[in-house]
């Protein structure tokens, strides 16, 4: 519980309208995309810089939990307040500050929703290329704290790929900016890299400056279906040796095209389909088109499609962002591993994970980023049967370390959070662990920012109701 009189000064920080203590407004911010549950004692509302600072600096005196949220879509419960204490909800700090056209930079606050600036800038002729499936609803300030991925990272690079600078408030309430606009820049230790991506452990983001790019002339999505998995994954790698080189480079395993078969029309005999998107100027992405046709003839192809309007082609780009409710169709429960492999060894994982799937007769459907081996595998199960979740606990750590074993990573996007870092020793030795600690110890000296996460050694995701 937090003491009346602490909730008394946050309400006069942010106002009494934007400070809630009751059980139906804590639910809400209890879960994230995980559907794990850990109830808040108070959420509140700021609208600056200043308030944060002021939050953070009453919290840090009074040794109370601070959790920094976005729009809670994360997949591995980096917003949830698992030790209870103070919810920060970035919704109020949603605006685009300005948009430097001359030098394709922008700033903006950390509750913008991240399709929203790309509407904005687009505007402008340029273009904010990173694409989480959640780009709808994600805001950037989640986006950066987790280094959000997405579907365009085979072209464009991942969300740290576009962060210049920062503005952040520090655990002990100190306001800190780092980087610059300038393009290079190499004063010092990198201080946005470290914020980017360290799961709102470190400090709070309070305004971000993104690189942006020229907006792609042209754009065009065709969907290529396979007799199966293994000619999809040697066609992705032959294109990419070709030179071809697109936004987008998704797949979707035959399990998946179960999954989306009521919503697109799925050839009866296939098995595995790539969907891809190319952008660029039209005659370069017209030549690709017909070098990534040349390509498929020498695989086991079904057929191409290629939607005739851009009306089908976000049909199809919904269908796919939409792929991981849909696998509820499957089983009720599941548990979403986002791990990623050198692109040569995509067969060796998928074949690894169709052999599991056999051995412990458990869904595991696998769609991903082929074109950057980011891979998310579903272990599908039903939670009130306990022979399944026991399954699922020896599934997980076998796929992690087959993951690393094949020169990868345990999470590629999804960040650790809570879901994963039992497993963190998988990939990071204890002196790397340990390293983390105490820059985080740095950072904040009394564990008060997003406490519980990155480096608790037991498993939150068996125990949570």
């Amino acid at each position: 519980m937090i003491p009346a009189h602490v909730i008394d000064k946050l309400a006069k920080i942010v106002g009494s309208s934007y400070l809630f203590t009751s059980a139906e407004y804590i639910k809400e911010f209890s879960t994230d995309g995980t559907k794990l549950v850990f109830y808040p004692d108070i959420v509140v509302f700021p609208k600056s810089t200043e308030e944060v600072s002021q939050i953070l600096t009453l919290a840090n005196k009074e040794k109370i939990p601070v959790i920094p949220r976005g729009a809670g879509t994360g997949m591995s419960g980096g917003a949830l307040a698992v030790k209870g204490g103070i919810v920060l909800g970035m919704n109020r700090m949603n605006k685009i500050l300005s948009v430097d056209k001359e030098n394709m930079v922008c700033k903006v606050q950390p509750g913008v929703i991240t399709e929203n600036l790309q509407k904005e800038v687009k505007k402008h002729g340029l273009f904010y290329p990173p694409y989480p499936a959640s780009a709808h609803l994600s805001t950037i300030g989640g986006n950066v704290a987790e280094c959000a991925g997405g579907l365009r990272a085979v072209k464009y690079g991942v969300t740290r790929d576009y962060v210049m600078g920062l503005e952040v408030v520090l655990p002990t309430g100190e306001i800190l900016n780092t980087g610059t606009k300038a393009i290079k820049s190499v004063v010092g230790y990198d201080l946005t890299r470290l914020i980017v991506g360290s799961e709102g452990t470190l400090a709070v983001i309070t305004e971000i400056m993104l690189r942006l790019v020229p907006a792609p002339e042209f754009r065009k999505t065709m969907v290529l279906f396979f007799k199966d998995i293994d000619s999809s994954v040697k066609t992705v790698i032959k294109i990419l040796h070709a030179g071809i080189i697109p936004s987008i480079l998704e797949f979707l395993d035959d399990l998946c095209l179960d999954c989306i078969k009521e919503d697109l029309y799925i050839p009866a005999s296939a098995k595995a389909m790539l969907i891809i998107e190319l952008d660029g100027k039209k005659s370069s992405v017209m030549e690709d088109i017909k070098g990534i046709e040349k390509i498929c003839l020498s695989e086991d192809r079904v057929e191409i499609y290629m939607p005739e309007s851009e009306e089908k082609e976000q049909k199809i780009w919904e269908i796919r962002n939409n792929l991981s409710p849909a696998m509820y169709r499957i089983k009720p429960n599941k548990v979403s591993e986002d791990i990623a492999v050198p692109i040569s060894n995509i067969p060796k994982m998928i074949s690894y994970l169709k052999e599991l799937e056999k051995e412990y007769k458990l869904p595991i459907p696998v769609f991903g980023h082929a074109g950057d081996g980011n891979l998310h595998v579903n272990i599908m199960f039903d939670k009130t049967k306990k022979d399944e979740s026991d399954k699922v606990k020896e599934l997980i750590v076998k796929v992690l370390k087959k993951a690393v074993e094949l020169e990868g990573t345990i999470s590629g996007e999804h960040g650790i959070g809570i879901t994963k870092a039992p497993y963190l020793d998988i990939e990071i030795p204890t002196h790397g662990i340990q390293l983390m600690k105490r820059i985080k110890k740095a950072f904040d000296p009394n564990n008060i920012l997003n406490p519980g996460k990155i480096f608790c050694k037991s498993s939150i995701l068996w125990q949570n109701p």
